[in-house]
């Protein structure tokens, strides 16, 4: 996995997973405010940034929580 993320991201993998859960949770709210304004194309644009940055935090979180699984029982490869 460190080949497909890049090495300042991977040395902070939580940090930026979970900034990037945070950002998914804000596009998705400022959608849904673009939703409620009958404003349906910015809304599509920030739903979909929100499915994205949501996709990409849950799967630097779960490379995370593998790493320590390793560490924390000595499987290190």
């Amino acid at each position: 996995m460190q080949r497909l993320i890049a090495p300042t991201e991977y040395r902070h993998l939580r940090a930026i997973g979970v900034a990037r859960v945070v950002g998914g949770i804000v596009a998705a709210a400022v959608g849904i405010l673009c939703l409620s304004h009958s404003a349906s194309g910015w809304a599509a644009f920030f739903l979909g940034v929100a499915v994205l940055d949501l996709a990409a935090g849950y799967w630097e979180l779960a490379i995370a929580r593998s790493a320590d699984y390793r560490k924390a029982f000595g499987r290190q490869p």
